[in-house]
Protein backbone atom coordinates (compact mmCIF):
# COMPACT_ATOMS: atom_id res chain seq x y z
CA UNK A 1 0.00 0.00 0.00
CA UNK A 2 2.83 2.36 0.94
CA UNK A 3 4.58 1.57 -2.33
CA UNK A 4 1.39 2.30 -4.27
CA UNK A 5 0.99 5.71 -2.57
CA UNK A 6 4.57 6.66 -3.44
CA UNK A 7 4.08 5.69 -7.09
CA UNK A 8 0.80 7.63 -7.19
CA UNK A 9 2.46 10.77 -5.77
CA UNK A 10 5.32 10.48 -8.27
CA UNK A 11 2.83 10.28 -11.13
CA UNK A 12 0.97 13.36 -9.90
CA UNK A 13 4.23 15.31 -9.56
CA UNK A 14 5.34 14.26 -13.06
CA UNK A 15 2.04 15.34 -14.63
CA UNK A 16 2.17 18.67 -12.78
CA UNK A 17 5.73 19.43 -13.85
CA UNK A 18 4.98 18.49 -17.45
CA UNK A 19 1.95 20.76 -17.52
CA UNK A 20 3.97 23.64 -16.10
CA UNK A 21 6.78 23.13 -18.60
CA UNK A 22 4.29 23.21 -21.48
CA UNK A 23 2.80 26.51 -20.39
CA UNK A 24 3.82 29.35 -22.68
CA UNK A 25 5.38 32.40 -21.04
CA UNK A 26 3.14 35.42 -20.63
CA UNK A 27 2.90 37.56 -23.74
CA UNK A 28 4.79 40.84 -23.73
CA UNK A 29 1.48 42.48 -24.54
CA UNK A 30 0.21 41.42 -21.09
CA UNK A 31 2.56 43.93 -19.47
CA UNK A 32 1.39 47.43 -18.54
CA UNK A 33 4.76 48.98 -19.38
CA UNK A 34 6.96 48.08 -22.33
CA UNK A 35 10.68 48.75 -21.99
CA UNK A 36 12.22 49.98 -25.23
CA UNK A 37 15.99 49.78 -25.60
CA UNK A 38 17.97 52.28 -27.64
CA UNK A 39 21.34 54.00 -27.59
CA UNK A 40 20.67 57.71 -27.15
CA UNK A 41 23.75 58.73 -29.10
CA UNK A 42 22.50 58.91 -32.68
CA UNK A 43 20.76 62.22 -33.34
CA UNK A 44 18.24 62.98 -34.65
CA UNK A 45 16.98 59.39 -34.33
CA UNK A 46 18.04 58.62 -30.76
CA UNK A 47 19.28 61.43 -28.52
CA UNK A 48 18.56 63.49 -25.40
CA UNK A 49 17.12 67.00 -25.15
CA UNK A 50 18.63 69.93 -23.24
CA UNK A 51 17.21 68.52 -20.00
CA UNK A 52 18.66 65.06 -20.57
CA UNK A 53 15.35 63.43 -21.51
CA UNK A 54 15.09 60.89 -24.36
CA UNK A 55 14.29 62.60 -27.65
CA UNK A 56 14.34 62.02 -31.38
CA UNK A 57 12.62 60.09 -34.14
CA UNK A 58 12.85 56.68 -32.46
CA UNK A 59 11.58 58.10 -29.17
CA UNK A 60 8.56 59.66 -30.86
CA UNK A 61 7.96 56.39 -32.71
CA UNK A 62 8.14 54.40 -29.46
CA UNK A 63 5.66 56.72 -27.76
CA UNK A 64 3.26 56.48 -30.70
CA UNK A 65 3.52 52.68 -30.54
CA UNK A 66 2.72 52.80 -26.82
CA UNK A 67 -0.38 54.90 -27.46
CA UNK A 68 -1.50 52.49 -30.19
CA UNK A 69 -1.07 49.46 -27.91
CA UNK A 70 -2.44 51.22 -24.83
CA UNK A 71 0.84 50.68 -22.96
CA UNK A 72 3.22 52.84 -20.98
CA UNK A 73 6.64 53.17 -22.58
CA UNK A 74 9.94 53.36 -20.70
CA UNK A 75 13.11 54.12 -22.64
CA UNK A 76 16.22 52.23 -21.53
CA UNK A 77 19.44 53.86 -22.75
CA UNK A 78 22.30 51.42 -23.33
CA UNK A 79 25.30 50.72 -25.54
CA UNK A 80 24.33 49.58 -29.03
CA UNK A 81 26.13 46.25 -28.78
CA UNK A 82 24.21 45.48 -25.59
CA UNK A 83 20.74 45.86 -27.11
CA UNK A 84 20.28 42.34 -28.49
CA UNK A 85 21.67 40.57 -25.37
CA UNK A 86 19.37 42.72 -23.20
CA UNK A 87 16.39 41.84 -25.38
CA UNK A 88 17.12 38.11 -25.25
CA UNK A 89 17.46 38.13 -21.44
CA UNK A 90 14.24 40.09 -20.96
CA UNK A 91 15.80 43.30 -19.66
CA UNK A 92 14.04 45.14 -22.48
CA UNK A 93 10.96 44.23 -24.54
CA UNK A 94 11.70 45.97 -27.83
CA UNK A 95 14.60 47.52 -29.71
CA UNK A 96 13.91 50.76 -31.58
CA UNK A 97 17.39 52.05 -32.30
CA UNK A 98 17.92 52.46 -36.05
CA UNK A 99 18.80 48.77 -36.21
CA UNK A 100 19.32 47.15 -39.59
CA UNK A 101 17.63 43.82 -40.25
CA UNK A 102 20.36 41.31 -41.09
CA UNK A 103 20.43 37.53 -41.51
CA UNK A 104 22.85 37.25 -38.60
CA UNK A 105 20.56 39.17 -36.25
CA UNK A 106 17.53 37.20 -37.43
CA UNK A 107 19.19 34.08 -36.06
CA UNK A 108 18.72 35.33 -32.51
CA UNK A 109 15.81 37.81 -32.58
CA UNK A 110 12.78 38.73 -34.67
CA UNK A 111 12.06 42.00 -36.41
CA UNK A 112 8.97 43.89 -37.42
CA UNK A 113 8.32 44.72 -41.04
CA UNK A 114 10.78 47.38 -42.25
CA UNK A 115 9.87 50.97 -41.39
CA UNK A 116 12.90 52.72 -42.83
CA UNK A 117 15.51 52.21 -45.55
CA UNK A 118 19.10 53.32 -45.35
CA UNK A 119 22.30 53.24 -47.33
CA UNK A 120 25.86 53.36 -46.13
CA UNK A 121 27.94 56.36 -47.16
CA UNK A 122 31.40 57.78 -46.55
CA UNK A 123 32.77 60.72 -44.61
CA UNK A 124 36.29 61.29 -45.95
CA UNK A 125 39.10 63.54 -44.87
CA UNK A 126 39.53 66.28 -47.48
CA UNK A 127 43.23 65.52 -47.89
CA UNK A 128 42.73 61.77 -48.37
CA UNK A 129 41.76 62.03 -52.07
CA UNK A 130 38.87 59.62 -51.54
CA UNK A 131 36.23 59.90 -54.27
CA UNK A 132 34.55 56.50 -54.05
CA UNK A 133 34.35 53.42 -51.85
CA UNK A 134 36.85 51.69 -54.15
CA UNK A 135 39.50 54.25 -53.20
CA UNK A 136 39.38 52.92 -49.65
CA UNK A 137 40.14 49.34 -50.54
CA UNK A 138 43.84 49.95 -50.86
CA UNK A 139 46.87 49.19 -48.74
CA UNK A 140 47.69 52.04 -46.37
CA UNK A 141 44.14 53.37 -46.19
CA UNK A 142 42.55 53.57 -42.74
CA UNK A 143 38.80 53.22 -42.29
CA UNK A 144 37.03 54.10 -39.04
CA UNK A 145 33.87 52.15 -38.13
CA UNK A 146 31.60 51.94 -35.12
CA UNK A 147 31.65 48.51 -33.47
CA UNK A 148 28.73 46.22 -34.31
CA UNK A 149 27.23 48.41 -37.03
CA UNK A 150 26.61 47.49 -40.65
CA UNK A 151 29.43 49.85 -41.57
CA UNK A 152 31.72 47.67 -39.46
CA UNK A 153 30.40 44.53 -41.18
CA UNK A 154 30.75 46.04 -44.66
CA UNK A 155 34.32 47.21 -44.10
CA UNK A 156 35.38 43.85 -42.65
CA UNK A 157 33.93 41.92 -45.59
CA UNK A 158 34.71 44.24 -48.50
CA UNK A 159 37.73 46.38 -47.66
CA UNK A 160 40.28 43.62 -47.16
CA UNK A 161 43.22 45.77 -48.23
CA UNK A 162 42.49 48.65 -45.85
CA UNK A 163 43.13 48.90 -42.12
CA UNK A 164 39.75 48.82 -40.36
CA UNK A 165 39.80 50.84 -37.13
CA UNK A 166 36.98 49.83 -34.76
CA UNK A 167 35.63 52.23 -32.14
CA UNK A 168 32.76 52.14 -29.64
CA UNK A 169 31.47 55.64 -30.33
CA UNK A 170 30.39 57.38 -33.51
CA UNK A 171 31.93 60.65 -32.34
CA UNK A 172 35.37 59.08 -32.05
CA UNK A 173 35.13 57.83 -35.64
CA UNK A 174 34.34 61.34 -36.86
CA UNK A 175 37.18 62.79 -34.79
CA UNK A 176 39.64 60.31 -36.32
CA UNK A 177 38.67 61.56 -39.78
CA UNK A 178 38.73 65.28 -38.97
CA UNK A 179 42.16 64.90 -37.35
CA UNK A 180 43.50 62.95 -40.32
CA UNK A 181 44.14 59.78 -38.32
CA UNK A 182 41.65 57.90 -40.52
CA UNK A 183 40.98 58.42 -44.21
CA UNK A 184 37.25 57.82 -43.90
CA UNK A 185 34.33 56.79 -41.72
CA UNK A 186 31.59 54.47 -43.04
CA UNK A 187 28.11 54.95 -41.60
CA UNK A 188 24.58 55.75 -42.73
CA UNK A 189 23.84 58.70 -45.00
CA UNK A 190 22.07 60.82 -42.41
CA UNK A 191 24.93 60.72 -39.94
CA UNK A 192 27.52 61.30 -42.64
CA UNK A 193 25.56 64.30 -43.94
CA UNK A 194 25.24 65.83 -40.48
CA UNK A 195 28.93 65.44 -39.64
CA UNK A 196 30.00 66.72 -43.05
CA UNK A 197 27.94 69.90 -42.53
CA UNK A 198 29.61 70.34 -39.14
CA UNK A 199 33.10 69.83 -40.59
CA UNK A 200 32.93 71.07 -44.19
CA UNK A 201 36.40 72.61 -44.00
CA UNK A 202 38.00 69.25 -43.09
CA UNK A 203 35.79 66.59 -44.66
CA UNK A 204 33.89 65.63 -47.78
CA UNK A 205 30.80 63.42 -47.99
CA UNK A 206 30.16 60.65 -50.50
CA UNK A 207 26.41 60.32 -50.10
CA UNK A 208 25.46 58.37 -53.21
CA UNK A 209 24.85 54.68 -52.39
CA UNK A 210 27.61 52.18 -53.16
CA UNK A 211 25.69 49.08 -52.07
CA UNK A 212 23.64 47.05 -54.53
CA UNK A 213 20.72 46.95 -52.12
CA UNK A 214 19.66 49.35 -49.40
CA UNK A 215 19.34 48.34 -45.77
CA UNK A 216 16.08 48.05 -43.87
CA UNK A 217 15.56 49.10 -40.28
CA UNK A 218 13.08 47.23 -38.10
CA UNK A 219 11.82 47.03 -34.53
CA UNK A 220 13.50 44.15 -32.71
CA UNK A 221 11.69 41.73 -30.42
CA UNK A 222 12.19 38.29 -28.92
CA UNK A 223 11.46 35.24 -31.03
CA UNK A 224 8.14 33.38 -30.78
CA UNK A 225 6.30 36.56 -29.81
CA UNK A 226 3.92 36.43 -32.75
CA UNK A 227 1.13 38.38 -31.10
CA UNK A 228 3.41 41.33 -30.38
CA UNK A 229 4.96 41.22 -33.84
CA UNK A 230 1.54 41.28 -35.48
CA UNK A 231 0.45 44.25 -33.38
CA UNK A 232 3.66 46.17 -34.09
CA UNK A 233 3.29 45.56 -37.84
CA UNK A 234 -0.31 46.75 -37.74
CA UNK A 235 0.83 49.90 -35.95
CA UNK A 236 3.58 50.61 -38.49
CA UNK A 237 1.16 50.24 -41.39
CA UNK A 238 -1.41 52.55 -39.83
CA UNK A 239 1.23 55.06 -38.71
CA UNK A 240 2.59 55.31 -42.26
CA UNK A 241 -0.87 55.57 -43.84
CA UNK A 242 -1.74 58.43 -41.49
CA UNK A 243 1.40 60.35 -42.43
CA UNK A 244 3.29 59.69 -39.21
CA UNK A 245 6.67 59.20 -40.88
CA UNK A 246 6.20 62.31 -43.03
CA UNK A 247 5.62 64.31 -39.85
CA UNK A 248 8.78 62.87 -38.28
CA UNK A 249 10.78 63.79 -41.39
CA UNK A 250 9.46 67.35 -41.40
CA UNK A 251 10.13 67.71 -37.68
CA UNK A 252 13.66 66.32 -37.54
CA UNK A 253 15.00 65.96 -41.09
CA UNK A 254 13.59 68.74 -43.25
CA UNK A 255 16.95 70.04 -44.49
CA UNK A 256 18.28 66.56 -45.18
CA UNK A 257 15.14 65.55 -47.06
CA UNK A 258 15.40 68.59 -49.34
CA UNK A 259 19.11 67.93 -49.97
CA UNK A 260 18.52 64.26 -50.79
CA UNK A 261 15.77 65.19 -53.23
CA UNK A 262 18.12 67.63 -55.01
CA UNK A 263 20.81 64.94 -55.27
CA UNK A 264 18.21 62.39 -56.43
CA UNK A 265 19.10 60.10 -53.54
CA UNK A 266 16.36 57.90 -51.97
CA UNK A 267 15.17 59.23 -48.63
CA UNK A 268 14.80 57.21 -45.43
CA UNK A 269 11.01 56.99 -45.19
Amino acid sequence: MKKFIIIFLVLILTVTLTACSNEKPASTLDKDTLVVGMELAYPPFEMTDKDGNPSGISVDLAKALGEYLGKNIRIENMAYQGLIPSLKTGKIDLIISSMTITDERLESIDFSNPYCRAYLSVLANKDSNIESIDDLNKKGKKVAVKKGTTGHIYASENLKNAEVMVFDKQGICVLEVTQGKADAFIYDQMTIYKNWKMNENKTTAILKPFQEEFEHWGIGMRKENDKLRKSVNEFLKEYKNQGGFDKLANKYLKEQKETFEKLNIPFFF
